[in-house]
């Protein structure tokens, strides 16, 4: 069983409007006080509205999930208590003013000076699932192997339908805005773990980035941990659809690592991978999405349904399988994060929104 965390990011919003706020040292040090909450667990974000957390390293589903409704109760009294509410959407539904500021810190004004306009418009959130792996060399397999599956990951866990107070036409916004940085979307093919090391580090060599935390693919090895990080999904309005996504990924890892079903999938171009990305992150679970195995594109619940049946062996062994698949069976009768938001703005307007998303956070609503 492969060890698993996740890291969610969060925006701080006014309950009246839903706007981002500045609030985050504030919820920070109110945060820091409930004696739930460990040292590092809660963590400041590139802008002075976001705060992320970061569970402990996990052996099951449960304790995960548990972790998460922790963290996102904690935080949730922590906003409340500084007049603001937590909110789990992928995007800043409402940008009434801009820009937000900066964290103060050296990295993220460096950023600023960087890239001014597309620092200030990253008031995005993304979900990222960690699992442990051996080693540098096993870590490249998990990525090689992750590849074909990261755009159905990525319409699974849509919910960043919305940006500065319309519908952008997109699932994930949040895809688009963060593909914007240099080294981003579907990372490359790799022939083991010393031509990833040389090929990251010859970008920051060249100048072309400041370091190798400015690799922004959707599926990294961690410079920090053993483990293999997969960005690809926004974060989840419910501390479910994380576990589910977290279950899902963590079963395509200890594929990846099986010498007798990893090559059940052959190589895709990258081409027609990232291509693949921006359509799921277009679409969501509103179209077709494209099937890894053959090519086609085929009705989102049916790419939703291979994803299932490749992993199933690797959810049994877990003792996932069913929790896995009703949650999944959930996600695709309700909708995910995108769907649910355009239907709560069209039924009940901006006030039900953003009492939805911040509800839906704090584990009000089920």
């Amino acid at each position: 069983m492969l060890t698993i965390g996740v890291e969610e990011e969060y925006l701080l919003v006014s309950p009246a409007t839903g706007v981002p706020v500045a609030r985050a040292a504030r919820v920070l040090a109110e945060a820091g006080l409930h004696p739930a909450v460990t040292h590092g667990e809660v963590q400041r974000e590139l802008l002075q509205a976001q705060l992320e957390v970061a569970t402990p390293v996990c052996r099951s589903l449960d304790e995960l999930g548990g972790h998460l409704l922790r963290l996102r109760h904690c935080l949730t009294g922590a906003a409340e208590a500084c007049g603001c509410r937590l909110a789990a959407c992928g995007s800043a539904p409402f940008t009434d003013r801009l820009p937000v500021p900066v964290t103060p810190s050296a990295r993220y004004r460096r950023m600023r000076r960087d890239a001014p306009a597309l620092t200030d418009e990253q008031l995005i959130n993304g979900m990222h699932v960690h699992v442990g792996v051996p080693g540098r060399a096993e870590g490249v397999a998990v990525l090689n192997g992750l590849r074909p599956w990261l755009p159905v990951l990525t319409a699974l866990g849509a919910n960043s339908p919305l940006w500065r107070g319309r519908d952008t036409g997109f699932a994930s916004w949040r895809t688009v805005v963060f593909g914007r940085w240099p080294v981003s979307g579907v990372p490359p093919s790799f022939a083991d773990g010393a031509d990833y090391d040389r090929r990251i580090h010859r970008l920051v060599a060249t100048g072309l980035i400041r370091d190798t935390a400015q690799v922004y693919w959707q599926a990294r090895l961690s410079e920090r941990y053993p483990t293999v990080e997969v960005r690809t999904t926004d974060v989840q309005l419910r501390a479910d659809e994380a576990v589910l996504l977290a279950g899902l990924v963590r079963a395509l890892a200890a594929r990846a690592l099986d010498p007798r079903r990893a090559a059940a999938v052959p190589p895709a171009p990258p081409e027609l991978l990232q291509t693949a990305a921006w359509y799921a992150a277009r679409h969501g679970l509103a179209e077709r999405l494209p099937d890894p195995v053959t090519g086609n594109l085929v009705p989102a619940a049916e790419a939703a349904a291979t994803l299932l049946a490749r992993v199933g062996p690797e959810l049994s062994a877990d003792g996932d399988l069913e929790r896995v698949d009703q949650a999944l069976r959930r996600l695709l009768a309700e909708g995910n994060g995108a769907v649910r938001q355009r239907r709560e703005l069209r039924q009940t307007g901006r006030k039900g929104l953003v009492r939805m998303v911040t509800d839906e956070t704090a584990g009000l609503l089920d």
